[in-house]
């Protein structure tokens, strides 16, 4: 029977959900998993919503005060899945007593804010990972093997996109990922982080970039408390969006290659679209997350009546990650990239070694974040601050 950890998990909502899925499961399917994790503590501000909370997604206790959950001796990693604006507070002060941490992305919302996280857990040799959950989708980690293969050869192009549609209403309320204070950014570090982030992992560090970004919509109503939860205040008070609704940006990578990235909440129609293609000397890869179980591939050393992209199903046990899951061709789903990511994570702290992406790789990713914001600025390339 494997060790245990307790976890206490910061915020309840969308991520909240996702991440106490992901430790309800991972050791029902992932028998190797070293850690058993146990939903101990959930914290949020409103005793009564993270009462409820709790008792819908399985965890023991609540607390409403983060301090209060980080000084208890009951618990060994602390999980924070709140707006950017306590990421830093929570996981400094979290390292600073003796806890693990994984965090949310992007893992801060200004570079100087991740350089401190990055250090405060190297200072107190305790594992500090950040959730970019879609390195660990099987097809993504199938690129990964045939580019460190060679398979596609000398990498001359990436380009992504990550495209939304989910804020076009000019109704739609002013909520605190509009809000600069709360985000730090918006699409950009909300949905470009993603992206840089798989950039990094399958090609290398950026070493510079170009790019701009722009507000479509520059008020909206601003939400009051009422007793029914939060609604707009009478559908008449506006509020300043202080946060980029699209973000594009070119970039030169260390390799030699040349890169293009957009991300955007306003391509009517794209819920949740994903999707990089990488171009190389011997071959091409496409990937788009609304269709997360394939990978599409072309090579040159296929026959040349037959050369073509051809649909990768990457279901079978060979994957990875896919031998916990069902027979081949039976689809996995969004949620279960949290779930190899806790398993990873929980392996990494019985072995004392941080799992990617280390808090360093978020301090990184924030670096070419902070570079695509200076360059907009300056109408010039830029080179991210990686140090």
């Amino acid at each position: 029977m494997a060790e245990t950890i307790n976890v206490g998990l910061v915020g309840y909502k969308f991520m909240g959900k996702a991440h106490s899925n992901a430790y309800r499961q991972v050791a029902h399917f992932f028998p190797d998993v070293a850690l058993r994790p146990v939903l101990h503590t959930l914290c949020g501000r409103d005793r009564n919503a993270v009462q409820q909370a709790a008792n819908e997604l399985g965890w023991q206790e609540v607390e409403t005060d983060w301090r209060a959950l980080i000084a208890r001796d009951d618990i060994g990693l602390i999980d924070i899945s709140t707006p950017g604006d306590s990421h830093a507070p929570i996981a400094i002060a979290a390292a600073e007593a003796g806890k693990h941490v994984f965090c949310e992305k992007p893992l801060a919302n200004t570079l100087d804010e991740a350089r401190q996280m990055r250090d405060a857990v190297q200072r107190a040799g305790v594992v500090g990972m950040v959730n970019f959950n879609y390195r660990r989708v099987p097809a993504v980690q199938l690129a990964k093997r045939l580019i460190d293969d060679g398979r596609i050869g000398q990498i001359y192009h990436w380009r992504a996109v990550y495209l939304q549609d989910w804020i076009m209403d000019p109704n739609f309320p002013l909520v605190w990922r509009l809000q600069k204070d709360a985000a730090g950014s918006g699409t950009l570090g909300d949905l470009g982080a993603h992206i840089i982030d798989l950039a990094r992992l399958l090609l290398g560090e950026i070493e510079s970039v170009t790019g701009l970004t722009n507000t479509f919509i520059k008020q909206r109503p601003v939400l009051a408390e009422t007793t029914g939860g939060l609604a707009a205040a009478g559908g008449t008070q506006m509020g300043e969006v202080t946060v980029d609704d699209a973000a594009l940006f070119l970039a030169r990578f260390s390799n030699g290659a040349v890169g293009s990235f957009e991300a955007t909440r306003f391509a009517k129609g794209r819920a949740n679209y994903n999707s990089f293609e990488i171009n190389g000397s011997k071959g091409s890869i496409v990937f788009n997350l609304e269709r997360m179980n394939e990978l599409q591939v072309l090579f040159d050393d296929d026959a040349a009546d037959v050369r073509g992209f051809r649909t990768v199903l990457v279901t079978d046990a060979s994957h990875p990650y896919m031998q916990a899951w069902w027979p081949a061709g039976h689809i996995i789903g969004w949620e279960h990239t949290f779930t190899h990511t806790v398993r990873d994570l929980l392996n990494g702290i019985a072995s004392g070694t941080t799992p990617d992406a280390t808090f360093d790789d978020g301090l990184r990713c924030q670096a070419v974040l902070d570079a695509v914001v200076r360059s907009d600025s300056s109408r010039s390339w830029v080179a991210p601050a990686y140090e």
